[in-house]
């Protein structure tokens, strides 16, 4: 699991929302019953874009589910990690309702795919950025091939490495998803709990992606 630094207000927010979504499936509750009652984070407070996102997703479930498995008809949505289920949802909440240029899909893919390092296995990250890259080639949405021409300095570096990312063959994509098959495997003993842990072994899952030195 990677060290995710948190540097801006929307990368907290999405990553708040991701942990929000997370629970919400785990309980088996809607996101609104999760935000009214006791619920998680590894930092608080909790963003208003947070619960944007949150509450965007439960909203349209239905359509987003749908875009996801029109994308990834041979790994279904049921079987991925929930985790990388439920950050996949958040980005595509984002990338259908609020990407407004092609900046910033760009930069919802890049943080997308830096939470899926944080959150998931090591195949996750490889595998989210191939949905997301998929859905916007798919589904008619904003197009990065000039990217590189419309960003400002501090997010070209973020800009131009989503761009690059989608450029993906099917044999690539293939590969991804059998990495992500071969990530289940390793959490099956996760899984076949049913999701039962307590509260405290949710602070421990939430709190280790940000972990960083004092001052950053």
């Amino acid at each position: 699991m990677a060290s995710l630094k948190v540097n801006r207000g929307r990368t907290l927010a999405r990553s708040q929302a991701l942990q929000i979504l997370f629970q919400a499936e785990v309980r088996g509750e809607s996101v609104g019953d999760v935000l009214a009652g006791d619920f998680t984070l590894s930092k608080g407070p909790l963003a208003d874009y947070a619960i944007q996102i949150a509450r965007g997703v439960d909203a349209n479930r239905e359509r987003i589910d749908s875009a996801l498995r029109a994308v990834s008809a041979n790994w279904s949505l049921e079987r991925m990690p929930g985790a990388d289920r439920n950050l996949l949802r958040a980005a595509v909440y984002e990338l259908y309702f609020q990407v407004a240029d092609t900046l910033d899909a760009a930069v919802v893919i890049n943080e997308a795919v830096e939470i899926a390092k944080a959150y998931g296995t090591d195949d996750s990250a490889g595998f989210v950025n191939g949905v997301l890259g998929r859905i916007v080639r798919e589904r008619h949405l904003p197009s990065l091939q000039h990217v590189a021409c419309t960003v400002t300095a501090d997010d070209c570096e973020a800009a131009c490495v989503a761009a690059l990312w989608f450029e993906i063959d099917p044999k690539r994509i293939e590969a991804e998803r059998e990495a992500a098959r071969a990530a289940e495997e390793s959490r099956a003993r996760f899984e076949a709990g049913e999701y039962g842990f307590e509260t405290e072994d949710l602070d421990e899952m939430f709190l280790d992606p940000f972990d960083a030195p004092a001052g950053e």
